[in-house]
């Protein structure tokens, strides 16, 4: 576990910076951490003399020239990035409809109408043809047996025209599909192991892993970055690393890197920490009564590791923080884009919690979210409640102006992005 100890260490470091240039932005969306660029330095060659068709050109732009056929050449040279390229064929060969489906992570249960739905067959073909959704995440009813699950998952995969994100929440404990239906594995909450450190926590998402990937899972809403700083809090509870934000950013961090390592793909929540609020977001509106500053210092320890550890996705919390804004974090610009896209410089996909949650349905219908969490900066609607009020909307949106294209693109290309880099493609 040495080399583990070390890349934890790089990944504190880099976190440390990361956490000193949020501390300096003094507000929001100013604490941007950018690569300084370094460019090498070209002599330019001597212009050769001038001749008497160039005769009358001033020196200046026969310079200019000189220097604009070097970096055409220069373009030319430079070698495609395969996989940037492959993005760009797929977005070619879709249309918008298409790419706004693929911003959607639905359960098989809403697009068939199927209640447990646990085969898929010519309704499920069906659903996907009106529907090419970016994924389908399953619960325990849709979980019969080892056999049927992963035949199931199988199935889709075969029938949808894009591959899926298959996805689940198996955190472990409570919150753990396969655990409490077929017994996959026996990894408890995560508090349970704060003790072991970053072996174990490394060692448990590795276990969670292994599961996932015999039942055909690519995709796992998991790590739980959330502390448990409230003892009054119950819908994290025993979810958390630790109650300490030290403690659970190391462990935080080795959990991302046993995902990683196993390519499943993983998921740090909930942005921007659900461990200090009294409510449950499942039922409830529910508040961080933090600072941004008091933010910094504790909520984003974890999140800031994480991501530096290399998280594919961040999961969106209904919660409010009445300092920054009167939407709840899946619908705030100020907390997705200007706070965890430019301060805290995560460049993955952003998903958002379940839309079907209380905290969120109670208070704006599926049009109005689907609409609002776009513009905020969410890349897939996670369980819209409605799916095709939701697609209607966002593509209204779109031929009104009120969302543009190119930020569908944007998303779409985040999400082709991960599925080529994590396999799924190929």
């Amino acid at each position: 576990m040495k080399g583990l100890k070390f890349i934890l260490f790089f990944i504190l470091i880099i976190s440390l910076v990361l956490l000193i240039s949020c501390a300096e932005s003094g507000g929001r969306g100013d604490g941007v951490l950018l690569p300084e660029l370094i460019y090498d330095v070209q002599v330019v060659p001597e212009v050769p003399a001038i001749n008497e068709n160039e005769s009358d050109k001033p020196a200046d732009s026969q310079k200019d020239e000189e220097e604009d056929k070097q970096e055409d050449e220069q373009e030319d040279d430079e070698p495609i990035d395969p996989v940037e390229a492959e993005i760009m064929q797929i977005l070619d060969s879709m249309t918008l409809y298409e790419k706004i489906c693929q911003m959607l992570i639905v359960t098989l249960d809403s697009i068939t109408g199927v209640s447990g739905a646990t085969i898929a067959g010519e309704l499920t073909k069906e659903a996907l043809e009106k529907y090419p959704v970016g994924g389908i995440v399953h619960f325990a009813p849709n979980i019969k047996s080892s056999e049927q699950i992963t035949l199931l998952n199988s199935d889709l995969q075969e029938i949808s025209k894009l591959p899926l994100f298959i996805a689940i929440d198996e955190e472990g404990g409570s919150v753990a599909r396969l655990r409490s239906t077929i017994g996959a594995h026996s990894v408890r909450a995560m508090l349970n192991y704060e003790s072991g450190g970053i072996e174990k926590a490394f060692e448990n998402s590795e276990i969670i892993s292994k599961a996932l990937q015999t039942h055909g899972f690519n995709t796992n809403f998991a790590p739980v970055a959330d502390v448990w700083s409230n003892p009054s809090n119950r819908v994290i509870g025993n979810r958390a690393f630790s109650r300490d934000f030290e403690s659970a950013s190391e462990l935080v961090a080795a959990a991302v890197l046993g995902y990683k390592e196993n390519n499943i793909i993983n998921s740090l929540k909930h942005f921007p920490g659900h461990g200090n609020t009294r409510e449950d977001s499942h039922h409830s509106t529910a508040y961080v009564n933090r600072t941004l500053d008091q933010l910094r210092e504790y909520e984003f320890l974890p999140f800031i590791s994480g991501i530096a550890a290399g998280a594919d996705m961040v999961m969106t919390g209904h919660l409010i923080v009445p300092e920054l804004d009167e939407l709840p974090a899946t619908l705030s610009k100020a907390i997705l884009t200007d706070i965890l896209r430019q301060e805290l410089g995560f460049e993955g996909v952003i998903i958002t919690d379940s839309l079907a949650m209380g905290a969120i349905t109670r208070h704006f219908d599926a049009s109005y979210i689907a609409v609002t969490a776009i513009n905020a900066g969410v890349d897939i609607l996670l369980i819209p409640k409605n799916a095709e009020e939701s697609t209607a909307a966002i593509l209204e949106a779109v031929e009104t102006g009120i969302i543009s294209e190119s930020r569908i693109t944007e998303s779409v290309t985040r999400i082709l992005r991960l599925k080529i880099t994590a396999g799924l493609l190929h």
